[in-house]
């Protein structure tokens, strides 16, 4: 039974998504994420300047005079949102948690895809795979997978991204473009990630709490890791503290962003603290240009 509290945040979620994919999002979307390649419409007569490789012999056999075969481009799209429900994404210190802006964000991918009659699945993990939505069309399917991404009771509790992109490449033998959202507080998973994104079109979603990058002065706390359940005490008004906290959040964004380069895979970096939309234009901008300049 989904909680009262769950179900109208997923009814406002439904709301405030669709306006902003018809309102903001709109013709980008379709812009960027092309078919696959081109499927066959119909015949047509053979007019003046039309390539001889495109005539039908068959048909023109049969009618006694030239016609030719009419290809479209194959609009349909499987999209994939992998979504880390670990329990890091449970924090956040300013207007919401991490796990809360990640379900945002899977929303509006997914009405994107639906408005573009594509298709939507969904994996969610944390140290192991929790749950495999296979893709498929229609608003029903899709309210499916943003539940999920809002409201899940995952058994473990840490994250393992190599694993779930091993699972991802075992299900999906066709090309998807899967949005892989997470905090990224993992090791390992660099060659995985590569191969991947050989196979399928891969845009990694970060999402990071503005405390991760900056500790802030709150004197002696005592902290508890979300994935490991360990406690420790931290002077958060010692220059010392903060000094290391600084360095290593540094050393841990900065190496993240090296990997999704390394692995060729684009990337959307959000923060609890800001709004989502504008890093989504930019993406999409970015998309766009390198496109009209192949």
């Amino acid at each position: 039974m989904i909680p009262k509290e769950v179900i109208r945040k997923l009814r406002r979620i439904q709301i405030t998504t669709s306006r902003k994919v018809t309102d903001v999002f709109a013709g980008k979307y379709q812009s960027v994420f092309k078919g696959s390649g081109m499927e066959f419409d119909e015949v047509r007569n053979y007019n003046p300047g039309d390539e001889i490789r495109s005539i039908d012999w068959n048909v023109t056999a049969r009618m006694g005079h030239p016609f030719v075969k009419k290809f479209v481009e194959e609009r349909e799209l499987t999209i994939m949102l992998i979504l880390d429900v670990s329990m890091s994404g449970k924090y956040g210190t300013v207007s919401r948690i991490k796990s809360e802006l990640a379900a945002e964000l899977c929303s509006v991918i997914a009405f994107s895809a639906i408005q573009n009659n594509d298709k939507v699945g969904m994996i969610t993990f944390t140290d192991r795979v929790e749950r495999f939505i296979p893709p498929r069309k229609g608003l029903r399917h899709v309210l499916r997978v943003v539940r999920e991404g809002l409201y899940n009771e995952p058994t473990g509790t840490g994250t393992d991204i190599k694993n779930v992109l091993e699972h991802l490449n075992r299900v999906s033998t066709r090309r998807t473009i899967t949005f892989l959202i997470s905090d990224f507080i993992d090791e390992g998973y660099a060659k995985t990630l590569s191969i991947t994104n050989k196979r399928h079109d891969v845009i990694a979603v970060s999402i990071t709490d503005p405390s991760e990058v900056e500790l802030p002065k709150a004197g002696i706390v005592r902290l508890r890791d979300a994935e490991t359940g360990e406690f420790f005490m931290v002077d958060t008004s010692s220059p010392e503290a903060s000094g290391y906290f600084s360095s290593s959040s540094e050393k841990f964004l900065r190496r993240r962003s090296d990997i999704f380069k390394e692995c060729g895979v684009d990337n959307i970096d959000l923060r609890t603290d800001r709004s989502y939309v504008e890093p989504l234009i930019r993406f999409f901008a970015r998309r766009r240009k390198r496109m009209t300049a192949v």
